[in-house]
């Protein structure tokens, strides 16, 4: 028996033994093997579709792992630094519900900023935990929000000592990191679990003076997308806890929610990025990081652009700065960043992560080129030169303070009417809205509408921002509590 070292990857070398052993399938997936479905085949490769196979003894089970999975996640707990590491097939969304509902039952507050992610809000529409919010700073040049202040922090928790846990985006969509020691530090004393959601944070446990990690920190639990910023194969994340997490209740919670059919492509795809990160990652995102400033740097001297970086921490509501985030506020140029954004795909053939009011963001990781950076600033500069306009009339992407009525769960089961958007101002909303990406929502269940999130709704709409959540499909409408 091998060692479990991190330069071993279980699952796949699992995957690869009961492939040599040309198994006669009369189990799942019906395709066998890819007999079935030649244009599959075709699409994705034979080796491919061999390896999407259904569970059985030689390769564990994902909801009671014993052997090949089970490594993996210890050598994913080892390799990330925490007490116990669980491969989630669901995304990063199922990793960041499991997270609250390991903590949270019905009417249990929890003390969270207001932009999270909308997997956050939808967790707590199933278990009934009432949100704590801790309305972030913003910053008033680039319209976006910032980090939880450690005061403010501090003032929500003696405001509600009976709050079960604190949760810290590390880092938000544009690389703001809040102190997240500081915080782990307050919710203990407090006997309050620290959560994290690290979906943008994979390379803070790999790289070199990069902000600090969940688990590094001494939080709870976080939750970290593995196929953003790590490699794997997109739909793949891990949820990694500390010791004072019961290993068995949380998975226990996992499998409320999580497939019984767990794809061997992604856990695969889990176990092989883990260990290109163990073995690789420091290196990795060391040139992330230098192609981050480069690219900073060039755009930055085009003119009325702003790429952001370091410069705007302040040791509180920006404590730290993910340099790999080449987050780029364009208002300057005239444009709204979903304008730059739908430019650079329809002109210019690039696509980048996503583009709101006021800033686009290109995510940078391991996979870049610095050709491929280079065509990016020639893009910009050129966009600059044809489109340039007055910037008068431009809605920044400024945080609205939100109305909290009634918890989310009850909001979202209670009886409802549909009305036009410009009806519903002053009632309670009963479903989300939110531009996508980054999913945070606009509004959330149980949520006060007021004439300024329906102005910035109707702007976003006007501007091509990709709205979501309401059940008009349209945005024309929305449901609200009778």
């Amino acid at each position: 028996m091998k060692p479990l070292t991190q330069d071993r990857a279980p699952i796949y070398e699992a995957l690869e033994h009961v492939r040599k052993m040309r198994l006669v399938p009369f189990d799942v997936p019906g395709h066998k093997r890819g007999r079935g479905n030649p244009e599959l085949v075709e699409l994705l490769g034979e080796k491919c579709v061999g390896m999407d196979v259904n569970s059985m003894k030689p390769l564990d089970n994902l909801c009671h792992p014993v052997s090949v999975i089970r490594d993996a996640e210890v050598l994913a707990a080892q390799a990330f630094g925490a007490a116990h590491a669980f491969l989630m097939v669901g995304g990063t969304t199922s990793a960041v519900q499991s997270m609250i509902l390991a903590v949270a039952k019905r009417g249990d507050k929890i003390i969270l900023p207001r932009n999270v992610h909308r997997s956050v809000m939808g967790a707590m529409v199933l278990c009934g935990a009432v949100p704590v919010y801790v309305n972030p700073e913003c910053d008033d040049r680039l319209g976006i929000s910032l980090g939880m202040r450690v005061d403010a922090v501090k003032q929500a928790i003696r405001d509600n000592p009976d709050a079960k846990a604190v949760l810290v985006n590390n880092p938000t969509y544009y690389g703001i990191c809040s102190d997240l020691r500081s915080i782990v530090g307050l919710a203990h004393e407090h006997g309050m679990l620290c959560l994290a959601d690290e979906a943008h944070g994979t390379h803070f446990y790999f790289g070199e003076d990069m902000p600090v990690s969940a688990m590094a920190a001494g939080a709870d639990m976080a939750a970290v997308s593995m196929h953003k910023s790590g490699g794997s194969l997109t739909q793949s994340s891990l949820l990694l806890t500390g010791p004072a997490m019961e290993e068995g209740y949380v998975r226990q919670i996992i499998n409320l929610t999580q497939t019984t059919s767990a794809s061997y492509l992604l856990l695969s795809s889990l176990d092989i990025s883990r260990r290109n990160l163990a073995l690789r990652g420091r290196e990795s995102f060391g040139r992330v990081v230098r192609l981050a400033r480069y690219a900073r740097e060039e755009i930055n001297a085009i003119g009325d652009y702003y790429a952001y970086g370091k410069e705007l921490v302040n040791g509180d509501s920006v404590f730290d700065f993910d340099e790999t985030k080449l987050s780029v506020n364009t208002l300057d140029v005239g444009l709204a960043g979903i304008e730059v954004y739908d430019l650079l795909r329809d002109e210019y053939d690039i696509q980048i992560e996503f583009g709101d009011l006021g800033n686009i963001l290109a995510y940078l990781s391991i996979g870049d080129r610095e050709r491929d950076l280079e065509r990016l600033v020639s893009a910009l500069a050129e966009i600059r030169r044809r489109f340039h306009r007055s910037k008068a009339g431009l809605m920044k992407q400024e945080y609205i303070d939100p109305v909290v009525a009634v918890s989310p769960q009850e909001a979202f089961y209670a009886d409802k009417e549909s009305l036009p958007l410009r009806q519903t101002t002053g009632r309670i909303c009963s479903e989300f809205v939110m531009c996508y990406p980054p999913g945070i929502p606009i509004l959330a269940p149980g949520e006060r509408i007021t004439p300024q999130i329906l102005d910035y709704i109707e702007y976003a709409l006007a501007k091509g921002c990709s709205m979501t959540g309401p059940e008009a499909a349209d945005i024309s409408r929305l449901n609200v509590l009778k």
